[in-house]
């Protein structure tokens, strides 16, 4: 599981790198405030929550910390979808993140369900 969490934790770190540009981008060029600052806000929480799971308390609290994630993750996806229903992106912009957001879900998914396996 190690192995997994360093990755999670680069891909997650990544994810929010490209979060953070995107945010400036519909801010700056596109002029767009308030959806963009809600996928601010969960697309960087999805690493900082992965970041607190890695120094959970116990494997509840683990699990609690990476489910949290996944549901930034999650609402992240939501509120990208939003943004590409409404033209602020296209769908090479919107297929890119968008893949970084699944395969996000799936490692924390699959580092739930192991850390659930082990309890």
């Amino acid at each position: 599981m190690e192995y997994r969490n360093g990755i999670l934790k680069d891909k997650s770190k990544a994810f929010a790198i490209r979060i953070i540009k995107l945010y400036q981008y519909l801010s700056e060029i596109k002029k767009e405030y308030v959806i963009s600052k809600q996928l601010l806000r969960s697309g960087t929480a999805v690493g900082a929550m992965q970041r607190e799971g890695e120094y959970a308390e116990s494997k509840l609290d683990f699990i609690h910390k990476y489910a949290i994630a996944q549901k930034e993750c999650s609402e992240s996806i939501y509120w990208l979808e939003l943004l590409y229903e409404t033209s602020y992106l296209n769908i090479e912009e919107y297929n890119s993140i968008y893949a970084n957001a699944e395969e996000l879900m799936k490692l924390l998914t699959t580092s739930i369900k192991t850390a659930k396996s082990h309890c």
